[in-house]
């Protein structure tokens, strides 16, 4: 199917998953085998004749029971996939580059130490320089932590652009990150050498400000840079500061060296107070949408992480191929590009590239309203943070309204003066931002929630994934990383899942049973924590005391067991590999699942139901970009870090020493014969499935000595936890 020009030409296409049947097919059957094995561990709970086996089968029924509602849910990524594909060629058909709607891009940063401003610059620089007309295009840094190093970084980046846009435009440069640029064989470009020592001198110079930790009187060369640095007083923090608004560069009278428009490039750090809610990045992204709306107000909105940068110039036309499509144009909310990763090593060990996240999933939910908003690399149409789209929400002021014509220079008194305004602290108190009007409140996984706030109030939204990656972003390196990340969006998805707005029950009824249980799939994440804990600790604890708890090899019901496993392997397998993964990036993406379970899922778990409880407060940790020589090298060799005692490694190595002891113990029985193999094979596959996966952390228990190895301390308290379990279980099963 397509949308066409007027001669004819398709503006975008999309067609359906020739697996559509074959996967509708295997969810009638692998339901079917879910009810039969709900309705063994019934039988069995109503027969069972001690406290022990009642304990035990109960335990495996609310397992199993949350097992299948997590298997069912996820089954709705599997009804509708479709597959795009986009012609930005035709966009001339359709739209002269003159009527190309202006485009405002907004990148977040917050900390200069965590995302070092080269990386920030990079984003911006690589935006800039999009085959766009550039007096439409408009780049808003938020500076979250009011940091004056950040602010000298893009002073920096802005005189380098005017050398740097050029250059990229005459020679039809498609790597437009220059970072990226410089990596790959430049030597055709003529001009490109004296470009790279700009750049590295640009480089010098914001690391030297870093390393010093503010701005010299050296580096600072003109009146206006002065009296920019003025407002970083010694009251000046990064919890308690006032507005910072700089336009670094106006398209109405900036210009390159070769005398073209530059785009606008404006930092915005909003006024911070120790007395008032920031709402985190959701609050800073509202500030954006109304700073922007009062100096240039573009329909077009691009949000971007501050490290995922642009990957080909064409984007925002591939973008337009659908927000210009009549037929779409109404009740189109967004297009989201996928994130992909640059750096992952061979392997992916951690499992950041999350192909089911950023992909699979997405075109699941492309056949039905479209993907979830994932935070970064989406196009949104303005229009869409103001109410459905047959109820248009006005916001408190006529200057903040998606239609609003903005007729006054960007640096003129008037708009600076109310752009300071409605970038203050107190400007949300008694209106709608963050509830009604522009991204949502409410959750730590601000994006997750307002892409599904959005879908519920009526939008559509598109999945955008060309051939040639749109962005590349950075993925962590180290598992703490990882893992504080993930607890972060735990606790975030836990807020939505037990909310007014729960997808099982408020997003279904808004959107549909397929979309209600896609979205349901990921505020219920964390709750992989209990089956997995379970099953990592339950079947070996019994083991090591002589209790068979699943069916003999000879039974039927041990037939069903070996579907319902390998029917969720295979099926999770194929996905990924149809999707360009490999089988050893798949390998370690499903251990990550386990991982994350009995870490992330579980500590996040915990500290939600806490602070539910009004017992624990939590804070956005943000995710450190910088890179460690030795910590690169280990990823590299495709190493796990671990590195630092972090609680949430315990439960995670006491696991792998009980998975251990109970396959070793198991060997032992069965060599004896004191216990059939036939009736214990089910638990010994699982400690023996555990083992294998646990590789990487027996590695760093035993052999090795490198700053990367589970601290001696994590290991002891581990091997406590794991023996006061086998304790507690012999005292129970005996």
């Amino acid at each position: 199917m397509s949308t066409t020009t007027t001669d004819g030409l398709p503006l975008h296409t999309h067609k359906h998953s020739l697996r559509t049947p074959i996967n509708r097919l295997f969810v009638l059957i692998y339901c079917c085998a879910i009810l039969a094995l709900l309705y063994h561990h019934t039988l069995s709970l109503l027969h069972s004749a001690t406290p022990t086996s009642f304990f035990l089968t109960l335990t495996l029924l609310i397992s199993d029971s949350i097992l299948a509602f997590l298997n069912i849910i996820m089954q709705a990524f599997r009804m509708k996939p479709i597959y795009r594909k986009e012609y930005p060629e035709n966009l001339k058909r359709v739209l002269r580059k003159a009527d190309f709607p202006a485009l405002d891009v907004f990148i977040c940063t917050a900390d200069p130490y965590k995302e070092p401003p080269m990386n920030v610059v990079n984003t911006a620089l690589s935006v800039m320089g999009y085959d766009y007309p550039t007096e439409k295009v408009s780049v808003y840094v938020s500076d979250d932590g009011g940091s004056a190093l950040t602010l000298f970084a893009f002073m920096e980046a802005a005189k380098f652009a005017r050398h740097w846009l050029p250059f990229c435009r005459e020679n039809n440069i498609v790597e437009r990150c220059p970072e990226a640029f410089f990596q790959m064989d430049y030597s055709r470009f003529s001009e490109a050498e004296e470009i790279k020592i700009m750049y590295q001198g640009m480089k010098v110079r914001v690391d030297n400000v870093i390393e010093r930790g503010k701005v010299d009187s050296e580096y600072v060369t003109g009146e206006w840079e002065s009296q920019a640095f003025s407002k970083w007083t010694d009251g000046f923090t990064r919890r308690d500061h006032p507005t910072v608004i700089q336009v670094l560069a106006d398209s109405s009278k900036d210009r390159d060296i070769t005398d073209n428009v530059m785009p606008n490039l404006i930092y915005v750090s909003r006024e911070k107070s120790r007395k008032s809610e920031h709402n985190f990045k959701a609050g800073a992204l509202n500030v954006l949408i109304r700073v922007s709306a009062v100096m240039t107000n573009a329909p077009i909105v691009l949000t971007q992480d501050c490290d995922m940068y642009s990957n080909d110039p064409q984007t925002p036309s591939r973008a337009l191929c659908y927000l210009s499509d009549p037929k779409l144009r109404s009740k189109l909310g967004y297009v989201q590009f996928p994130q992909r990763f640059r750096g992952i090593n061979k392997n992916d060990i951690y499992g950041c590239e999350h192909k089911c996240l950023f992909v699979i999933n997405p075109e699941g939910m492309d056949g039905v309203s479209g993907p979830s908003y994932v935070g970064t690399g989406c196009f949104f149409n303005r229009r869409v943070f103001f109410g459905g789209p047959s109820q248009l929400l006005s916001p408190e002021i006529p200057e903040l309204a998606p239609d609003n014509v903005v007729d006054k220079l960007i640096q003129s008194t008037e708009v600076l003066e109310l752009a300071h305004s409605v970038a203050a602290c107190n400007y949300e108190n008694n209106t709608d931002w963050g509830w009604k009007i522009g991204v949502r409140y409410g959750s730590l996984v601000e994006d997750y929630f307002t892409g599904y706030r959005l879908q519920c109030e009526g939008w559509k939204s598109v999945f955008c994934n060309p051939a040639r990656a749109a962005f590349y972003g950075d993925a962590p390196i180290n598992l703490v990383d990882v893992l504080n990340q993930t607890k972060r969006w735990t606790i975030g998805l836990l807020e939505v899942a037990f909310s007014k707005y729960s997808p099982i029950t408020f997003g279904i009824r808004s959107m549909g049973l397929l979309m209600g249980l896609s979205y349901a799939h990921y505020a219920f994440w964390p709750i992989w924590s209990i089956p997995i804990t379970v099953y990592a600790f339950l079947p070996q604890l019994a083991l090591l005391n002589g209790i068979n708890i699943f069916p003999k090899v000879s039974e039927p019901w041990f037939l069903l067991y070996v579907f319902l496993f390998i029917g969720s392997y295979i099926q999770n397998c194929l996905d990924f590999v149809v999707e360009g993964g490999t089988f050893p990036k798949w390998w370690n993406d499903q251990r990550m699942w386990m991982v994350r379970a009995l870490s992330s899922f579980l500590f996040g778990s915990i500290e939600y139901l806490l602070k539910s409880l009004g017992i624990s407060t939590h804070g956005f940790n943000v995710t450190s970009k910088v890179l460690d020589e030795d910590q690169s090298k280990r990823y590299d060799q495709g190493i796990f870090e671990f590195g630092v005692a972090s609680p949430m490694f315990v439960p995670l190595t006491s696991a792998a020493i009980v998975n251990l002891a109970a396959f070793a113990w198991g060997h032992v029985e069965a060599f004896k014969g004191s216990n059939g193999l036939e009736g214990m094979f089910l638990q010994m596959f699982i400690a023996g499935f555990g083992v294998v996966n646990c590789i990487p952390i027996y590695e760093a228990i035993i052999s090795r000595s490198d700053k990367g190895r589970i601290p001696t301390k994590t290991t002891m308290v581990s091997l406590l936890l794991a023996f006061a379990l086998y304790v507690v279980a012999y005292l129970l099963f005996k």
